[in-house]
C-alpha cells in the first residue's frame, strides 16, 4: 500500500454500495474508515480482511454530529464518501418521513460542515437517479445539466434537496465537492438493511426463480441496471478526478437490459434449468416491484466518461457470472 495514497472516511459503509466501494478501495492498496450504525456482515469481514489495504470499522449513526466529529478528528481522513441513505417506500414516506430527511439532508449538511472543520479535502455526495423523477417518463437521456429535476418520492426530493445544500455549503466553507446520481443498482452485497425499502428487481427476480418459485414480471423492465462493482468504480473514478468541469455527475451503465433479458439468462445456468418466469397479462398477479409504472430513461454518462475515464465493466452476463460466482462464495443466502 502506497504510503502517500488518501485515506477514505465513507459513511453509510456497511451498506450495499458502501460494502462494493470500500471492497473497491482496499483493493487498491488504499486506507478506510467506514462508518455505520449496522454492523459489517460476518461474508463482509472475510472479504476486506483479505484485501491489501487497511479497513477500520467504526459504528455510528449518520445523525451522531459529536460521535462523527471525533471519528474525523482521530483519523484525520484527506477524502470523504456520503453514502449513507434511507431508500425509503411509500409505507415508510407515510410512516417516518422525518427519518428520511434527517439522514438523506441534513445529516449530509452536518457531515460537510465538520468535513470543512477537519480538513477533509474532498468529499463525494452519493445522490441518484430519482432525482430526475418524473422527466424519466420523457424520451432521451437523462442529462446532469439539461433535464428538469420533477422527483416524485420523498427520497429523490431529499436527495434534489442535499444536491442543493451541499453545493450551497461547499462554497461557503470552501470544500472541494463533487455529486454523483447513482443508477439503479444490483449485485453483490445486496440485502435487507433496515433503510433499502425495495430490492433491485434483478434481485428480486435471482431470489425467486434461485429458490425454486415463478417470476410473474409486470412487463420487460428495460432500463440501465447499473453492477455495484460498476458504481464503486464510477464513485472513486469520480472521487480520484483531478479537474471535474461540472459540479454533478451521473454514475450509470450506459447501457440498457431488461429483466425478462436477466431470467432468460438465469434460466441457461446450471441450478436454474427449467426455472418458471413470465411476462404477465394486465389485470394478472405479478411477483416482482418494478418501483414504478414505467421504466425510467436511462442516464447520460458522456461526461463521466470524459472527465474521468470511466468505461463499465459489466454486461448483463459478465455481472450475472459474477454474481452467481459471489453468491456462492460468499455462502450469502438468497433470501438474506
Amino acid at each position: 500500500m502506497a504510503d502517500t495514497a488518501p485515506v477514505t472516511f465513507i459513511t453509510g459503509a456497511a451498506g450495499f454500495v458502501g460494502l462494493a466501494l470500500v471492497e473497491h478501495l482496499l483493493a487498491r492498496g488504499e486506507t478506510v474508515i467506514g462508518w455505520d450504525a449496522a454492523p459489517l456482515p460476518d461474508a463482509a469481514q472475510r472479504v476486506l480482511a483479505a484485501l491489501p489495504g487497511r479497513f477500520i470499522a467504526l459504528r455510528g449513526d449518520a445523525g451522531d454530529a459529536a460521535a462523527l466529529e471525533a471519528a474525523l478528528a482521530l483519523h484525520r481522513p484527506q477524502r470523504m464518501v456520503l453514502l449513507a441513505a434511507v431508500t425509503a417506500a411509500a409505507e415508510r414516506e407515510r410512516r417516518a418521513p422525518e427519518g428520511i430527511f434527517a439522514v438523506n439532508l441534513v445529516a449530509v449538511t452536518t457531515a460537510l460542515r465538520l468535513a470543512a472543520a477537519h480538513g477533509v479535502q474532498r468529499v463525494l455526495l452519493a445522490s441518484s437517479g430519482s432525482a430526475y423523477g418524473a422527466s424519466g417518463r420523457l424520451p432521451g437521456l437523462l442529462h446532469e445539466t439539461g433535464t428538469p429535476l420533477q422527483p416524485e418520492g420523498l427520497y429523490g426530493i431529499s436527495k434534489v434537496a442535499a444536491e442543493a445544500a451541499a453545493r450551497r455549503l461547499s462554497g461557503l466553507l470552501g470544500v472541494d465537492l463533487r455529486i454523483g446520481r447513482l443508477g439503479t443498482c444490483f449485485g453483490p452485497w445486496e440485502r435487507d438493511t433496515g433503510v433499502r425499502d425495495t430490492p433491485s428487481a434483478p434481485l428480486q427476480a435471482l431470489r425467486l426463480l434461485r429458490a425454486g418459485q415463478p417470476v410473474r414480471l409486470p412487463r420487460a423492465l428495460r432500463r440501465d441496471w447499473l453492477y455495484v462493482r460498476d458504481a464503486a468504480a464510477a464513485i472513486a473514478a469520480l472521487l480520484d478526478a483531478e479537474a471535474p468541469t461540472q459540479p454533478i455527475y451521473n454514475l450509470a451503465a450506459g447501457f440498457e437490459w431488461s429483466v425478462a433479458d436477466w431470467c432468460a439468462w438465469l434460466c441457461q445456468q446450471p441450478g436454474f434449468e427449467g426455472a418458471d418466469w413470465a411476462i404477465v397479462g394486465e389485470g394478472e398477479a405479478t411477483n416482482i416491484d418494478p418501483y414504478a409504472d414505467y421504466d425510467r430513461a436511462s442516464m447520460d454518462i458522456t461526461a463521466l466518461r470524459r472527465d474521468t475515464g470511466f468505461v463499465p465493466g459489466y454486461d448483463l452476463a459478465y455481472a450475472g457470472a459474477d454474481f452467481l460466482d459471489w453468491l456462492q462464495r460468499s455462502a450469502e443466502p438468497a433470501h438474506a
